[in-house]
């Protein structure tokens, strides 16, 4: 099935970046991964992005993918606004083409809850492992032996235990995990599908309400899969971005009077955020990934 547009898609960069964590570059072009209830592979042609779909057909699921994948979204204005900050211009040109996804809630929420002091290949395991062993199998959409299953839910994961988490390496994260799955499970927590009609601030609000939610993974859920463009996710790499390339961003300073290094507190995060909507508006969300993208870019490549 093909999903037709014309504008520039980093498959890539966006389904295994850091956004999502059941993305799998199998070669050639092609990404396996599960959503809405689906094992989906899909590559980049030159008409747009080609899929196949199961169990689902591929003509019913096309609109979620599209939605999913955001390819409506104005990439020509996100670019030009992005593009007046001279560091987000050479952004833009090296990972052109690069989107943010618009996930299902619950799975994002808890793939950031296993973000907290984690790497993108710990989170990827953690969230496979959840599914693997709490999820239900899917057929594969062809011949390929895929061997994947739905992600849990919420009761899915009540039912499992904190120990059983923790048996799969989640570490410290199963308790907040738990907590999470409790509160949406018993209807004590948001309903995260209505926080894409709220506000951000009464978003924000609702989602650090939740065990292990700070500001950092509720912008992330919020960005990610909630409808808050203005969404600025503050992790080491947006501090580095700061940090070197804006001098007027509310920043702490890499070390304290002791020389040691700083963490930037809950504060410092918001002060960091605020900075970012005032200068971005809209677009924050767009040009916190394309900082993030390029500051690692810069830093671990060379660039």
């Amino acid at each position: 099935m093909l999903i037709p547009f014309e504008t520039p898609y980093d498959l890539r960069g966006t389904l295994c970046g850091g956004q999502a964590f059941r993305w799998r570059d199998e070669g050639d072009g092609w990404f396996g991964g599960v959503i809405f209830g689906n094992v989906v592979r899909m590559r980049r042609v030159n008409e747009g992005i080609e899929f196949v779909s199961a169990p689902d057909d591929d003509v019913s699921l096309a609109p979620l993918v599209r939605d999913y994948l955001r390819v409506d979204d104005d990439m020509d204005g996100i670019y030009a606004a992005l593009s007046e900050d001279e560091h987000l211009a050479d952004a833009v040109k090296q990972h052109r083409g690069l989107r943010v996804l618009r996930q299902e809630p619950w799975e994002c929420l808890i793939g950031f809850i296993c973000s907290a002091n984690n790497n993108i290949p710990r989170i990827t395991a953690n969230v496979e492992d959840l599914a693997a062993h709490y999820g239900k199998p899917l057929p594969c959409p062809d011949t390929q032996d895929c061997q994947r299953n739905t992600f849990p839910s919420p009761s899915d994961l009540v039912g499992a235990g904190e120990q059983a988490l923790r048996d799969l390496k989640l570490g410290f994260r199963a308790v907040n995990v738990i907590a999470a799955a409790e509160g949406i499970a018993h209807g004590e927590g948001p309903d995260l599908y209505a926080l894409r009609e709220a506000d951000y601030d009464d978003s924000l609000t609702e989602l650090v309400r939740l065990r292990g939610i700070a500001d950092k993974v509720a912008n992330c859920v919020m960005l990610f899969s909630l409808d808050k463009p203005q969404a600025f996710p503050v992790d080491v790499w947006i501090v580095k971005a700061l940090r070197d390339w804006y001098p007027d961003a509310p920043v702490p300073p890499a070390l304290n009077s002791n020389g040691n290094k700083t963490t930037p507190t809950e504060r410092h995060k918001r002060e960091m955020r605020e900075w970012a909507l005032e200068r971005y508006g809209e677009h924050a969300g767009y040009a916190n990934q394309y900082m993030f993208h390029h500051k690692r870019w810069v830093d671990l490549s060379g660039g």
